[in-house]
């Protein structure tokens, strides 16, 4: 056997008794701080270049004095190696604790992260954190607007409960004592007011469907042609009880895979309200076309417009907009339930001001040829 490789034999059986002795430090260590790790690793780096050093040395390949000459230079490069690892774990050490500093106002949306540079992996967390915070905050966000939607609901469906609820007690008791001039009169306006009643629950019963995401959808593929002529046929005698024009000039023959009777329920919906919002000798215009999107079926009224501020809670449960564009007997369900509908058919459902009114539209996905 030469020389060389009895060297390297002798040099590597004393490196690898102290590469194992390190790796039990850094067991022994490895609920520390970094710095402690850091220096471990560095003297074993220089421990196990003496380690073959002396192994080498015994076993006679060398001299007193250069052994006397490898072990100074490695004792320098110990001092250089064990600064350096101390700097470096003080220095990593001292970002992680920005890092930890940073995320006690991670729950509450005011992640910033630290300045200045940082190691690819805790920039990589920093990075991750911040994006988790933004969605944290939207989600709040999300959470405060439903829940105020939600109060609002109660309130609304409550008032708007109680009304019909007093007049059919007080009929009631006008008929049980026989007081009432006109009976018959009196039990048709009780059954107005039940269906009332029924058309509300219903509104609560569909949008808690669409909430729940057990709302049951049928495709089948349609016109949008058929589709508003039958919902235009449908609200013809709303329209001509308030003056306005109903108008579908520019309806094309698209065809779309949707359910139905939803998508009634969503022209039907957009309809009314426009129909309630627009004055007498007014015009309410359906249109619908295909766009590089899919398809677009558009209701515009003349309402006058939709204050900028409201805009973005058109579509919200239970919101009504001021007192004076509230419809008698509308509960803010109307237009959530539209959102609802269009969602779950894979699209989404806008409003815009135009000049003399709104524009709402509904985009779906176009039907496979």
């Amino acid at each position: 056997m030469s020389d060389t490789l009895l060297i390297a034999l002798y040099a590597f059986a004393g490196a690898a008794v102290t590469g194992l002795a390190g790796a039990g430090v850094l067991r022994l260590v490895r609920r520390r701080s970094l710095t402690a790790s850091l220096a471990v690793v560095a003297a074993v780096g220089v421990v196990a270049m003496l380690a073959g050093t002396l192994v080498v040395a015994w076993a006679m390949f060398l001299s007193p004095h250069d052994l006397s000459v490898v072990t100074t230079v490695v004792a320098m490069a110990a001092v250089v190696s064990l600064a350096t690892a101390l700097l470096l774990g003080r220095w990593v050490v001292a970002r992680s604790h920005e890092l930890v500093d940073a995320a006690r106002s991670f729950a509450e949306g005011r992640f910033a992260a630290p300045h200045g540079p940082a190691t690819a992996e805790l920039e990589a967390v920093s990075r991750e954190l911040a994006a988790t915070s933004a969605r944290l905050a939207e989600s709040r966000e999300r959470e405060r607007t439903l829940e105020r939607s939600r109060r609002e609901l109660v309130a609304w469906i409550s008032h708007d409960l109680r009304t019909p609820l007093a007049g059919l007690r007080a009929m009631a008791e006008a008929l049980e004592d026989g007081v009432a001039a006109d009976p018959h009169r009196y039990l048709r306006q009780m059954r107005t007011e039940v269906e009332r009643l029924n058309g509300m629950v219903g509104d609560l019963f569909e949008l808690s469907r669409i909430h729940a995401g057990t709302l049951p959808l049928v495709p089948s593929r349609i016109s949008l042609y058929d589709l508003v002529g039958d919902a235009l046929a449908g609200a013809d005698p709303l329209a001509r009880e308030h003056g306005v024009r109903l108008v579908g000039a520019g309806v094309e023959p698209v065809p779309v895979e949707v359910d139905a009777k939803e998508m009634s329920r969503v022209l039907g919906n957009l309809l009314v309200n426009a129909i309630r919002r627009t004055p007498a000798d007014g015009t309410v215009a359906v249109a619908a076309e295909r766009s590089s999107e899919g398809v677009v079926l558009s209701v515009t009224d003349g309402c006058g417009g939709i204050p900028e501020t409201d805009l973005p809670r058109v579509f919200d449960t239970g919101w009504r907009g001021t007192h004076a564009r509230t419809p008698p007997a509308g509960a803010g369900l109307g237009l959530a339930i539209v959102r609802g509908i269009v969602e779950a058919h894979q699209g989404r459902a806008t409003v815009r001001n135009i000049p003399g009114g709104c524009r709402f539209e509904v985009v779906l996905p176009a039907a496979p040829s």
